[in-house]
């Protein structure tokens, strides 16, 4: 088959689906539909907005398919008056049951943001940055009926840097995931794509991000909590509580050994931080959000505010 005249589907959601959306687009695929999910409830007024990928589709004159779920006889119908070739999934959200992923001649290819089979699921970028790694990846690979068990197709590594949050890892990667599904599509269309199956003994799985993992344990090693604050930013936060009143913890670093304080007190506070006891060392949180205030460095916050040395954070 012509690579330009392969009817793709294109399924994603969130602003990391859009590079690979947006270069199929521009390198002249034949994109001709796009399937996303249902507009969601946002702000202070609970207003239906329209996520990321089907505000580009629309720009872009794609026609856009919301199902509530895509087991259902009127989806199946919709989705084969499209004609498709094969399935593009990125950050998509549901899990495509078998007779729907059984239409396209060509299959459907997923952009994984893992190098696969380390970090099966729905939050792998989180999950990187929380525990620590220092290089991860995309992962192309064949769908089938299991959650990211398909065969692999294409890998490109990055590095996770020091200060890295999750934020920035995901936007880095949506770029790469993009020059990885170029490359294999460019592959597929030569003839040239290879298949390797997935070692099971190597996989492991990263489940859905809840907010309440925010709540920082100060009997953690501090590395552990550092890597905790850079992998919840910019979603949920990790945070504390000072004097009941919840304090988001942004960015943080490893100070000094912890001499005997118990974990979670305040050992001092400067213009360079608030140094928190941890299991091992101290740790110096550098910025901070307090309820209904921007975000700011220690120095600015207690430069009209107290933060008090002794206090142990819950």
């Amino acid at each position: 088959m012509e690579p330009y005249k392969a009817r793709i589907v294109f399924m994603g959601t969130p602003d990391f689906s859009i590079p690979s959306l947006r270069m199929l687009i521009d390198e002249g695929y034949n994109v001709v539909c796009v399937v996303t999910q249902e507009d969601k409830k946002k702000g202070r007024g609970k207003k239906l907005t329209p996520g990321p990928v089907k505000q580009e589709a629309e720009k872009r004159n794609i026609p856009v398919l919301e199902p509530s779920s895509l087991r259902t006889k009127l989806f199946r119908e919709e989705i084969l008056r499209f004609s498709p070739d094969l399935y593009i999934t990125i950050a998509y959200g549901k899990i495509i049951p078998t007779d729907i992923l059984s239409l396209p001649s060509l299959g459907c290819i997923n952009v994984h943001a893992s190098l696969l089979p380390k970090y099966r699921g729905p939050a792998p970028v989180w999950w990187a940055v929380i525990n620590g790694d220092t290089v991860t990846g995309i992962t192309t690979m064949y769908t089938d009926e299991g959650i990211d068990t398909g065969d692999m197709l294409i890998k490109k590594e990055i590095p996770i840097g020091y200060d890295t949050t999750a934020g920035e890892l995901s936007d880095s990667l949506s770029i790469l995931g993009a020059k990885a599904l170029l490359q294999t599509l460019d592959k597929l269309f030569a003839g040239t794509l290879i298949r390797t199956k997935q070692a099971e003994k190597e996989a492991s799985y990263a489940p859905l991000i809840k907010k309440e993992l925010g709540h920082i344990n100060w009997y953690m090693q501090a590395a552990g909590i550092r890597n905790l604050i850079r992998g919840l930013d910019p979603w949920p936060g990790a945070y504390s509580y000072y004097q009941e009143t919840r304090m988001r913890i942004v960015k943080a670093d490893i100070a000094k050994k912890n001499e005997g304080l118990i974990p979670g007190t305040i050992a001092d506070v400067t213009k360079e931080g608030i140094f928190v006891a941890a299991k091992d060392f101290h740790v110096r949180i550098e910025k901070i959000q307090m309820p209904d205030k921007r975000i700011m460095t220690v120095a600015e916050y207690i430069n009209g505010n107290e933060i008090k040395r002794g206090v142990k954070l819950g």
